[in-house]
């Protein structure tokens, strides 16, 4: 059984768990996003994909949210043309799981490596390890426990 979970965020990641093991954890990106939905289409097993339920936030541009559920929608349709299975996630539900409520980005990174610490959460080019890889991987980490 496969696992993914999915940050729409503007830092977003991707995360794919095969039944316990880490198989890849990235930042997102269009491309990498369709070659993954290629990829789990084409395999005999079942998937279970948690994508964080996300919404504008107050004093956000109208541009920028108007981008943001672009994309939001865009890894909808996505999912939905590869008929992978889905559930939308409210952030304070996944997060409940692994005692984040309330919790800086910084503790998501923490919880990440801890529970795998194999994954590479710093992106090439980049010095910091990306929040939303980490928080990727907790959401295919709850999928796999919850879903």
């Amino acid at each position: 059984m496969y696992y993914l979970g999915v940050d729409p965020g503007q830092k977003g990641g991707i995360a794919l768990l095969h039944d316990i093991h880490l198989e890849m954890a990235v930042d997102f990106s269009k491309e990498r996003f369709l070659d993954l939905m290629s990829f789990l289409s084409r395999e005999q097993e079942t998937t279970r994909a948690c994508v964080e339920r996300v919404h504008s936030l107050p004093k956000q541009g109208v541009k920028s949210t108007f981008a943001f559920g672009q994309s939001f929608g865009w890894i909808l349709g996505a999912l939905d043309a590869s008929e992978i299975s889905y559930q939308l996630i409210e952030p304070q539900r996944w997060k409940r799981e692994f005692t984040l409520i309330n919790a800086d980005k910084k503790k998501s990174i923490a919880v990440a490596k801890q529970l795998f610490p194999s994954a590479m959460l710093i992106p090439p080019g980049c010095r910091t390890p990306h929040d939303g890889i980490a928080e990727a991987l907790l959401m295919a980490e709850y999928a796999r426990r919850k879903l």
